[in-house]
């Protein structure tokens, strides 16, 4: 039996084009980047999902959360779009409280696929 998805990801887009997501998990070191491929993968499949890989953050956003290799911790915000998920942001975490400027360019890029 061929599982399908539930939810297809996406990247976030910007009105030029660019897609700051894709870039940053290009960024990674290929293990790191197959971890969190495999995260954001079993949220298209599994959705809805709750911990330890998908969190709520309020007001239509959610994170993916990947343990990746040298005991970093990487965070992808998300929020669903058209039966998709659409992928708006993702950094490294460093502190134990998901940074404000995160959520608020998350948030930023949500309201602008809505114009």
């Amino acid at each position: 039996m061929i599982a399908l998805k539930k939810v297809q990801a996406v990247f976030y887009r910007t009105e030029q084009g660019a897609q700051p997501m894709r870039e940053f998990i290009l960024s990674l070191p290929r293990k790191d980047r197959r971890i969190v491929g495999a995260d954001i993968a079993t949220v298209e499949y599994s959705w809805p999902i709750g911990k330890p890989t998908c969190v709520p953050l309020g007001s239509g956003l959610w994170e993916v959360r990947s343990n990746l290799t040298t005991k970093r911790i990487a965070r992808v915000i998300f929020t669903a779009h058209d039966g998709q998920t659409v992928l708006l942001h993702g950094f490294i975490k460093k502190t134990q409280k998901t940074p404000r400027g995160d959520l608020e360019l998350a948030r930023e890029r949500m309201k602008e696929m809505a114009r």
